[in-house]
């Protein structure tokens, strides 16, 4: 297909990128405008990749700009976002501008284009603490944090629009993703990162919240399965393993997984507002098994062993771990 990816510089979209070319797709991939000329992860993409990809260099909340992107394309994989939950304290109204009227910017572009797919990335975070588990489709959303908000606020935009105009999306919400690439204001880069730099107290905030931990190949496989049928047009499908893991057990998987003795030391400023910690994830994927065919690779204890293994592997290469900050707390 001709592909339309927002997102593509950034952790699963550069992944996905780098997918969508090997699988055989003609690939427009929007990375944010900056003066550095810099694609963000995909500079460290192979050449034989990235000369493949046409770039645009933009932002999604230029509506003009999404009108041009999506010209001849078939499909548009949306993933681009502000995402960081510490950050949306501070700057609640960018992520209004960027998640919910960047999404409607490309919506409206996207329909006036008559894109035959639009997938749209959600995240778990919408459904805040677990209320019951698995968590299915059907949860009730909870805005916990201004991040979450404006997450709930761009899904039911992008509702709206297959219910008014009959627009082909496609919701995919991810539980939270790990692996190469990502962000050290996540806790497992976080983790990783400060004992591949020989720190042997490790700081982090809480540790009794549980995730469910998806490594991102399984994530990237699930956009690929979502871009391949029409099974899940109108539908919200979440992409999770099914596992639930505490931070605090995920910490000890890690210094195992990297053969260190380490304890975890609490930061105060590294807590999240109390109402404001979602305390417990845990999916029901149940719904992308049966719509999608798809199924993580990397499932349940094993499989999150092994998604460690490799992970801690990259960030321990010396010029991997050379982009990362490991003795600040990154908002």
């Amino acid at each position: 297909m001709r592909v339309l990816l927002t997102g593509a510089d950034g952790f699963i979209g550069s992944h996905l990128a780098e997918q969508l070319v090997r699988d055989g797709h003609d690939v427009r991939a929007i990375v944010l405008y900056n003066s550095f000329d810099s694609r963000g992860w995909l500079d460290s993409a192979p050449s034989e990749i990235t000369s493949e990809i046409e770039f645009l260099p933009g932002d999604i909340r230029d509506p003009a700009l999404m009108h041009t992107a999506v010209r001849d394309r078939d499909a548009v994989l949306h993933l681009a976002a502000l995402i960081a939950i510490p950050y949306s304290y501070v700057a609640p109204d960018l992520y209004v501008q960027t998640n919910i009227q960047g999404t409607v910017n490309l919506l409206n572009a996207a329909r006036a284009a008559e894109v035959s797919k639009f997938i749209h990335t959600s995240t778990s975070e919408v459904y805040g603490t677990a209320r019951y588990v698995p968590m299915d489709e059907g949860h009730p959303l909870q805005g916990q944090s201004p991040y979450s908000a404006s997450k709930i606020a761009a899904d039911q935009m992008v509702n709206a629009f297959h219910a008014s105009f009959g627009m082909p999306t496609t919701i995919v919400r991810p539980f939270n993703t790990f692996g190469p690439r990502q962000s050290s204001r996540a806790v497992i880069p976080t983790i990783i990162s400060q004992l591949a730099a020989g720190k042997r107290q490790v700081s982090l905030g809480a540790v009794t919240p549980t995730r469910d931990f998806t490594y991102v190949p399984d994530t990237v496989s699930g956009f690929l399965a979502a871009l391949n049928s029409d099974a899940g047009i109108g539908e919200v499908i979440n992409l999770g393993v099914g596992y639930e893991v505490s931070i605090g057990d995920t910490f000890r998987l890690i210094a195992e997984a990297m053969g260190v003795d380490a304890e975890v030391v609490q930061q105060t400023d590294r807590l999240r507002p109390a109402k404001s910690e979602v305390e417990r994830l845990f999916s029901d994927n149940s719904k992308a098994k049966r719509l999608l065919g798809w199924q993580p690779a990397y499932d349940g204890i094993d499989g999150f062993r092994r998604g460690l293994a490799e992970t801690a592997e990259w960030f321990t290469d010396p010029a991997n771990l050379a982009r990362y900050r490991t003795d600040v707390y990154t908002v």
